[in-house]
């Protein structure tokens, strides 16, 4: 078979996001976009391709998603680009690159963004998918932890998720604390490298904390005796922690604490937490996130505190159609214009025109097909009711009106056709908007 008669499909682990799910997307981003404007968070976007720079040095060139998952290349100007696997450090170098330090502190953003990973393609696992999140830049306090994760149990709820979900919550201390223990680590596997898988092996040198969130049976059996985190906090991490719980409890959001709980990633410090599925744990999280005050300074800024979270939208989905969450079909056409002759298309185009202004969903007046078609077409679409035109009816000043249900009809002036559809259809479903809502 040659290249041109090749069927054209998607990339491997790429898809189509189609129509009806859609509807599920549209309904995430609302309910993170209340939420978040509620808190006054920001939007922000930041770009696609970064520099693997703003990447290896935030995320961590020892960790699984710079050495294997990170799509990498060379540009035509011979610079290293990537496309961002994750949101928090491009947010971290534009805070740092536009200065934000200077604005008001904290600084609060949200994103709803597409990443990309080069990832074994499975269930609910995409190389291109979605996230969103949301970042605090500016403070350390363990009220803002707090508010976080309340934030975050908030959006669960309102997509109607949320006992689907066993919130973990955990510590890993100060960066000095956690450098002590990942000594601990090193010396406590050395020597056991041969028992190790062989992701592991190269995480016992440079990452020994991503052996205890490995899944590999053996890896998990030799980070069970592994030193305790516990054992390497200092008072000032053991506060903090208990003050996040207290919060937590104060705000009525039940957690599991969870001392096996870490994060692979360099920024991390102090609060960690994950949202696991209460039916298969940890391989089925639908998103976490944690403290990192030492990113901005990792990326060439100043030492500034940070927090932050994140959540797979297609795994939500995912949750949602599992246990029948309905979005709301925005999406409805509740008439079909039908006519014949260019001189009734003139009439029906002013008639769509019209009716769209009044915020009524409406299509036709397409192509050249007959009658019969174009009914045909208007049961296609589900509509309730059909719009008529002919050259007669034009002639005459008069619309025939369709019931598509039950096939009655009835004819009205050409004038009164808008009103007449209006007062048929459901105020609720009445789609008017105008730009600055």
């Amino acid at each position: 078979m040659s290249e041109e008669s090749k069927k054209l499909q998607t990339v491997r682990g790429m898809r189509d996001i189609l129509p009806e799910e859609h509807e599920y997307f549209t309904l995430v981003k609302k309910a993170v976009r209340h939420r978040c404007r509620q808190a006054g968070f920001k939007r922000i976007t930041t770009p696609t391709l970064e520099y693997a720079d703003v990447f290896e040095r935030g995320v961590g060139d020892a960790t699984d998603i710079v050495e294997k998952e990170m799509y990498t290349f060379e540009s035509r100007s011979a610079k290293r680009m990537s496309m961002k696997p994750e949101g928090t450090a491009g947010i971290v170098r534009a805070y740092i690159e536009h200065g934000m330090s200077s604005w008001s502190q904290p600084v609060q953003f949200y994103y709803i963004e597409p990443h990309f990973r080069y990832d074994r393609p499975q269930k609910g696992r995409y190389r291109q998918f979605h996230q969103f999140g949301f970042e605090v830049i500016g403070a350390r306090d363990f009220s803002i932890d707090a508010q976080i994760i309340n934030l975050s149990y908030k959006i669960l709820k309102d997509l109607g998720i949320v006992d689907r979900f066993e919130l973990q919550v955990n510590t890993i201390g100060t960066p000095e604390c956690r450098k002590s223990y990942e000594d601990a680590l090193q010396n406590y596997f050395f020597g056991k490298e041969r028992s190790l898988c062989e992701d592991c092996q190269r995480r016992a040198e440079k990452n020994p904390l991503r052996i205890l969130d490995c899944k590999q049976e053996d890896c998990q059996i030799l980070a069970s005796m592994a030193p305790k985190f516990d054992d390497y906090l200092d008072d000032e991490s053991r506060e903090y922690y208990q003050n996040v719980l207290a919060f937590l409890t104060e705000l009525g959001v039940p957690y599991v604490e969870n001392k096996k709980l870490v994060r692979g990633l360099d920024y991390y410090s102090d609060t960690v937490f994950e949202f696991w599925d209460k039916t298969q744990g940890a391989q089925n999280a639908i998103g976490g996130g944690g403290r990192y005050d030492g990113l901005c300074e990792l990326l060439g800024g100043q030492a500034t505190p940070a927090v932050g979270v994140a959540f797979g939208v297609e795994r939500v989905i995912a949750h949602m159609q599992e246990v029948n969450v309905e979005p709301p079909k925005k999406d409805k056409v509740h008439v079909y214009v039908a006519c014949l002759g260019d001189f009734a298309k003139k009439k029906a185009v002013k008639i769509l025109s019209d009716l769209h202004d009044a915020g009524i969903h409406a299509l036709g007046a397409m192509g050249k097909a007959s009658m019969r078609s174009q009914l045909k077409n208007a049961d296609k679409f589900d509509v309730d009711w059909t719009i008529i035109l002919g050259e007669i009816e034009v002639k005459e000043n008069i619309a025939i009106i369709r019931n598509m249900e039950r096939g009655a009809q009835e004819t009205i002036s050409l004038d009164d056709v808008v009103e007449n559809i209006i007062s048929k259809i459901d105020k609720k479903e009445i789609d008017r908007y105008e730009v600055g809502e």
